[in-house]
């Protein structure tokens, strides 16, 4: 443009238009008519060369401030100066159209910058629209997790004040027992328990009973509270530690409910094998009022820490590596949730020092559902007959349920007749796979230690 400008100066066009209208005006009179028409054409061809030169400097501005630029100068000045004047001969109606056109173009390219914006300004009102709904959805599903978290802790607390009732009463029973024992051995001035020569064969209850047999109650009831414990803490703990690996939450807790079935398979296992180990080394050399049987489980509940823990989380993970009811990502172990496994291992272990024992109840997807056995997790089909899935297993003592699972029901849940498969080769020792768990009245605590739910 700078190039084109400074050869329009240096032809000094203007300056020779200039002279040759003066020249023409002291002439004027002189020469022909011709001759004047002759003077006016080259005035306007200098005229057209110079408008020429000016409209390509024009163009070339123009483009220089790219799409729109100079638009408003270009509307207000050069198109109303060209609807009056035309520089090339046509008619007037092909001018008026040209100019409609040019301007018709120019009022589209105004409005579809116009809808372009506006498009732009109801994206974004769209896309905030969008953020602000996935942000209440995620307040929500927070907010109802929160309320099941806080009613399962109240439900802990019920649960905790009920075996506290049940404590004081072991503690009750267990000073009823000393001050027999304390008694004993003031009248016979001898710190031996054993029957003396002559008196009655049959030995006094407090004398029959093993340490384990006495602390039982009292062993129960701490590891009621702490399998309770163990859903609404370390649960919740694996849970969110499983999320940020698993996005489907139906598999995570599915994870979790296997995770504490293998927890007790293995567990009932290693006391088995513990215990059978125990017997054999007190059977050589023992003596006493209890039984064999009875002394060694007296030796482990003495000496819990003989169970190979760390043992215990490699054989329940490798069970679950193998399980086919799992999808896992393969680049995530399940030690992951060790801290879990760790505990309900332990808890497990205890729970076998126990006479009877407790054990967790069979369990199998598309079982029939069982309100003694279960409660309806919050997202449940309340009509639903089946258990879709199990999200925590029911401890049972016997046939009896002690404290209730939590299941899954919904419509569509496949019926199954056998029980879930255990990469476990040993069976629950105080249960029999088909058998139905049932409420067992012979047992003399109260109803309240029978069925306590603290889910």
């Amino acid at each position: 443009m700078a190039d084109t400008l400074r050869r329009l100066t240096s032809t000094s066009s203007f300056s020779a238009l200039q002279e040759k209208l003066e020249s023409w005006l002291r002439e004027y009179h002189i020469i022909s008519c011709d001759q004047n028409l002759n003077r006016c054409c080259d005035l306007i061809e200098l005229t057209a060369k110079i408008q020429g030169e000016l409209f390509t400097i024009l163009n070339l501005t123009a483009a220089e401030g790219r799409h729109y630029g100079g638009e408003d100068t270009l509307r207000t000045r050069l198109l109303p100066w060209l609807s009056n004047c035309s520089l090339m001969a046509r008619s007037s109606s092909s001018d008026d159209t040209g100019l409609q056109l040019m301007q018709d173009s120019m009022d589209k390219d105004q409005r579809i910058r116009e809808l372009s914006a506006s498009r732009d300004s109801d994206a974004q009102k769209l896309c905030a629209t969008r953020l602000q709904l996935e942000s209440t959805r995620a307040d929500l599903f927070a907010a109802l997790e929160q309320v099941e978290v806080s009613k399962r802790k109240l439900e802990a607390l019920d649960e905790c004040q009920r075996q506290t009732r049940l404590l004081r009463s072991e503690v009750s029973y267990l000073s009823a027992e000393k001050a027999t024992l304390q008694e004993r051995l003031a009248r016979s001035g001898s710190p031996s328990l054993l029957p003396k020569p002559g008196l009655s064969s049959s030995p006094p209850r407090s004398e029959s009973l093993s340490r384990a047999q006495l602390t039982g109650p009292y062993r129960r009831a701490r590891l009621l509270s702490r399998f309770c414990e163990l859903y609404t803490l370390e649960r919740l703990e694996a849970q969110s530690a499983l999320r940020r690996h698993v996005a489907d939450l139906e598999m995570v807790q599915k994870i979790i409910f296997i995770a504490v079935v293998e927890s007790f398979n293995r567990a009932k296992r290693a006391f088995r094998q513990i215990k059978a180990r125990v017997r054999n080394t007190l059977s050589v050399a023992h003596f006493g009022p209890e039984s064999v049987e009875d002394a060694a489980v007296d030796y482990v509940v003495q000496n819990m820490d003989i169970y190979d823990i760390q043992s215990g989380i490699k054989d329940v993970v490798s069970a679950m590596n193998v399980n086919p009811r799992i999808s896992f990502p393969p680049e995530v172990d399940f030690f992951l949730i060790s801290t879990l496994i760790r505990e309900a291992c332990k808890a497990a272990f205890a729970m076998q020092t126990l006479e009877p024992p407790l054990d967790v109840a069979p369990a199998t997807d598309g079982e029939l559902y069982d309100d003694r056995k279960y409660r309806r997790s919050y997202d449940s089909e309340r009509t639903a007959p089946l258990v879709m899935y199990h999200v925590w297993p029911a401890l049972v003592e016997g046939d009896a349920v002690v404290v209730k699972g939590e299941a899954v029901t919904r419509r569509g849940a496949v019926w199954s007749r056998s029980p879930s498969r255990s990469s476990s080769p040993t069976r629950s020792r105080s249960l029999s796979p088909t058998r139905t768990l049932a409420f067992n009245s012979r047992r003399s605590l109260s109803p309240e230690g029978l069925t306590a739910s603290c889910l």
